[in-house]
């Protein structure tokens, strides 16, 4: 489903320049749950950045469902992204001013969906995540758990091939941290392709295949048993 071909990014300004990545080589198949670990400033953010089609390489291919998308342009990008691709974030990143069933629908309204398919994904993507009884409610009304689910579930409500999850549990205590952990094993075991960037050893044992990054490298990888 994914493959990278010594993928680089440098950031320039006009005095510094910093190479994220260097020459990563990475593939991911479909249905794999792969977890991406290193330390702060080693480049996980921008592979995932990358990855998501948040960003594009500086040289390297990057090839998603077999199509080089190296050199797509924004516009190109965000097509293909959201119909692709959704993301959980650590920080959550909902919308304070809509209610949790708004919240879930938003990426739906992108794909120009009309209002009597949104309702029946928006309500499936809420019993699924267990969330329903919270859709007239906002996110400062909800738990940090609470507001994960709603998270998950507005990743996962245009049924994306590709799950990419960014420290989903780094604002969570362990209990709230362990339900987001199985939701996302759940996810995976239904067939979604999960890339997950974490600190947590904890999360990481849940995923198939962890990868290391060191200084923009894959340093090492491991399968989980």
């Amino acid at each position: 489903m994914i493959k990278t071909n010594e993928l680089t990014r440098i950031f320039r300004t006009d005095e510094i320049e910093t190479t994220a990545l260097k020459k990563v080589n990475l593939t991911v198949s479909k249905g794999e749950f792969v977890a991406i670990m290193g330390p702060s400033g080693c480049g996980k953010s921008t592979l995932l950045n990358i990855l998501g089609l948040l960003d594009s390489p500086t040289s390297g291919d990057y090839f998603f469902n077999d199509n080089n998308v190296s050199n797509f342009n924004e516009k190109q990008r965000a097509r293909l992204r959201k119909k692709n691709v959704g993301f959980v974030f650590q920080s959550f990143n909902l919308i304070d001013q809509l209610s949790v069933y708004e919240n879930v629908e938003l990426p739906l309204i992108y794909l120009r969906m009309n209002s009597r398919e949104r309702k029946k994904l928006v309500e499936e993507a809420l019993d699924y995540m267990k969330i329903s009884h919270r859709r007239n409610h906002y996110p400062n009304q909800l738990s940090g758990g609470q507001q994960q689910r709603v998270a998950v579930a507005r990743a996962v409500v245009s049924k994306p091939d590709l799950i990419l999850a960014d420290e989903p549990t780094g604002n969570l205590d362990s209990v709230h941290g362990d339900e987001v952990m199985n939701m996302l094993t759940e996810l995976n075991n239904s067939g979604t392709t999960i890339i997950m960037v974490t600190h947590s050893q904890r999360d990481a044992s849940y995923s198939h295949r962890v990868v290391h990054l060191f200084d923009g490298q894959i340093l090492t990888e491991k399968i989980n048993s």
